[in-house]
This record gives C-alpha cells, structure tokens and sequence, in this order.
C-alpha cells in the first residue's frame, strides 16, 4: 500500500524527500512550490526552485501559488484528495484549511532537535550557538511553528569545523530517509507521535545581513562557528587591506588557532588573525565577483601583511 500525497518545498534541502517518495512508489498528487523568483545578474530572469525544476523531471503537476490564504487555493488544495501532505521547507505559513486538507494531516521535515531550534535557520544557528549535535526530524505540524509532536528522529554529529552547507547536505539525506520510513510506519499504523518538551525552546530567526560582518572582538571559538555557520551562503565577512585600500572578502572555511594579539591583527603569512581571546586560521576565501579558493591560492594575488589588521 502506498499513499496518494501532496508534497511541499523549495530549496535544494527539499529535493532528497520529493525524490525518495516517489521512488518509494507514492503517488504524488501535486507538488507546491514558491513561484518563480528574479534571480540572474540583473535580476531580470525568473528562475524557477530546485523542487520545481525536480517535479518536472518526475513529471509531477507543479503549483506555485503566492498564498495559500485564498479559499479557492484552500478548496483546490482539499480536492485532490490527498492521503496526506509531505512539507520540507516550504516556506509558507499553512493556514488550518491546508492543515486540515488531507485525510492525515501533513508531516514536516525539521532539521533541528526539536523543540530546539524552531523556526527558519536551524542548521546555522545550532552552528553559530557551537552545538556538537543536532537532529533530523519527522513531526506532524499544527498552527503554532514547529511545535507538532515529533514521530521519529535521527541524531547527526557536528565536527568541529563542520560547516552550515555540509550538515544541510548530510541532514538532507538524512530527512529523506527518514520521511520515507516515517510513511511507512503511517501506513502501517505504527507511526508514534510524541509531544515536543515544553522546556529548552529556542527559535532559529532568519539570518539577516547586518550579522554577517565578523567581529574579530568575539573569542575564537564564537568567530570560528560564526563563520562556518554562515558558510556557503550568505558568507560571513570581513574587509582586508588589499591594493591600498579595503576591500570585502567572505571567509568561507576557518580553524581554530594558537595565538594572540589586538583583534583582527595578521598574525603571519599564513592569515592566522587574532580575536578578542585565541586566533583563528582563514582556510578557505572569496573576493567580491571571485570564486572561493584556498587560503594559499588567494595569498598568491593578494598582499595581506603579516601584522596588518583585518576590520
């Protein structure tokens, strides 16, 4: 037996699950997506989301409504007749007649240890906060934000110079497998829900731009999970002395390191930079319109003297 389902999601993070159900053999009624965004240089061209581009491979009906708040989506929604509804990333707040619209409810892929981190940015605040450990999780969703009862789970470790795009990518894998066994108990009506904690709420707000800059003040070890939280995108940065002049550079990849001096100061040819307590190591790097590159390949068309500061 298999489901007739609704799937829901955006960005990359949601392909692995829309893939994994249907070759599971679920019959995918429809795919929601975000509409088409401007993107390109320019910004002229509408660019359609990883999940949509990936249902149109799957040949799956694609529907990219701008709210789900309009009664006639809600009853256009209801009348497929969906078993239930699989929602990883979405990106839209579900209204009650979505929640409700499905014979099952919908289930939510969430990459945190809930009810630790709820909300939009989970996997690079648990980062930025120095977590060794987060989770991928399976929940059926309510009206409040994440805070359904929780049907399965899967521990995944954080290494100590992890950054946010490799645990998006272990954790995506991870929530495919996990939402496709989550289905299956569902079906065989040994799914368990159990309630989130009341205690240990944290919320993982949207990362804005004004928090990207570094702040070489802060001890090593926040700088150093500062900027792999914020790695790839959208890039934690800095601004360096180059060409007489300061120009922005995003750090991409660091280490922790043994030393100390005033912060942001070039400790030696190798960009070892001092922070308000320790040092850490620039391993990885991107100039404005440049592609990321290794520390050495980027000290190789860069002067950045030992003893200069970093702002």
């Amino acid at each position: 037996m298999t489901f007739r389902l609704i799937f829901m999601g955006t960005p990359d993070f949601s392909v692995p699950t829309l893939r994994a159900v249907a070759a599971a053999g679920h019959e995918i009624a429809a795919v929601y997506t975000q509409p088409p965004r401007a993107a390109g240089r320019r910004g002229l061209e509408l660019t359609k989301s990883p999940v949509h581009r990936a249902a149109e491979e799957l040949g799956v009906e694609v529907r990219t409504p701008d709210t789900l708040r309009d009664k006639d989506e809600q009853r256009a929604f209801v009348d497929l007749g969906a078993d239930v509804a699989v929602v990883v990333a979405y990106g839209q707040i579900l209204p009650r007649a979505i929640l409700d619209g499905t014979r099952l409810g919908c289930f939510n892929g969430h990459a945190s240890a809930l009810p630790r981190w709820r909300g939009a940015a989970p996997i690079q605040r648990a980062i930025m906060a120095g977590a060794s450990e987060t989770a991928m999780m399976v929940m059926k969703m309510e009206a409040g934000l994440d805070t359904g009862p929780v049907a399965l789970q899967r521990r995944v470790p954080i290494g100590p110079d992890m950054t946010a795009g490799e645990l998006h990518d272990v954790l995506a894998a991870e929530g495919a497998e996990l939402m496709v066994a989550g289905l299956a108990q569902l079906e065989a009506g040994t799914l368990t829900l159990t309630p989130q904690p009341e205690e240990g709420v944290t919320y993982a707000r949207k990362i804005d731009k004004t928090e990207t800059r570094i702040d070489w003040a802060r001890p090593a070890t926040e700088v150093h999970n500062h900027i792999r939280g914020l790695s790839p995108l959208p890039g934690a940065w800095c601004e360096m002395p180059i060409g007489g002049k300061h120009e922005r550079v995003k750090v991409l990849r660091s280490t922790l390191a043994q030393g100390h001096g005033l912060s942001g100061q070039v400790l030696d040819a190798g960009l070892r930079v001092a922070c308000g307590e320790g040092a850490v190591r620039l391993v990885e790097l991107q100039r404005a319109g440049g592609k990321p590159m290794p520390a050495e390949a980027f000290l190789r068309g860069v002067d950045v003297g030992e003893g200069g500061e970093i702002t």
